[in-house]
């Protein structure tokens, strides 16, 4: 945060830079919930889950799981550290995606899980480059 005023007769005048990380890929709707992150994980912004179908709980998706989670049905909204117990997690679960953002669990590909989110109404696109602009 950069400080553009420091005279003890105004307030301070702030200012944040913003640069979008291009996640959100279209104007489809956004649907969000609160979900509960199944321990042991430390996931990004843009991590395709999975819900774990005995406990309900989600986590990456991986297609060798066995467990429910390999099925892929949201994304992760905001970076989310469950390494010391589970945590609550915002998703999305509906929404056009950039799948140059996601995180994508081993085994699976964009092309294997865009059929099976589009299902859920996630929508992924790839013509939106998720590079630095700068």
């Amino acid at each position: 945060m950069t400080t553009y005023s420091s005279s003890p007769f105004q307030p301070g005048v702030t200012s944040d830079v913003f640069t979008p990380d291009q996640l959100i890929a279209g104007r489809f709707p956004l649907v969000t919930d609160t979900v509960t992150l199944v321990s042991g994980q430390n996931l990004a912004r843009g991590a395709v889950l999975g819900k774990i179908t005995a406990s309900g709980k989600y986590t990456l998706s991986l297609s060798a799981s066995s467990d429910g989670s390999q099925v892929p049905s949201a994304i992760l909204a905001d970076a989310v550290d469950a390494s010391g117990g589970d945590k609550l997690a915002g998703v999305y679960l509906a929404g056009e995606f950039n799948t140059n953002a996601l995180t994508i669990g081993t085994g699976h590909t964009a092309a294997s899980i865009k059929d099976t989110l589009r299902d859920a109404g996630i929508y992924l696109k790839t013509a939106v480059s998720a590079a630095d602009p700068s």
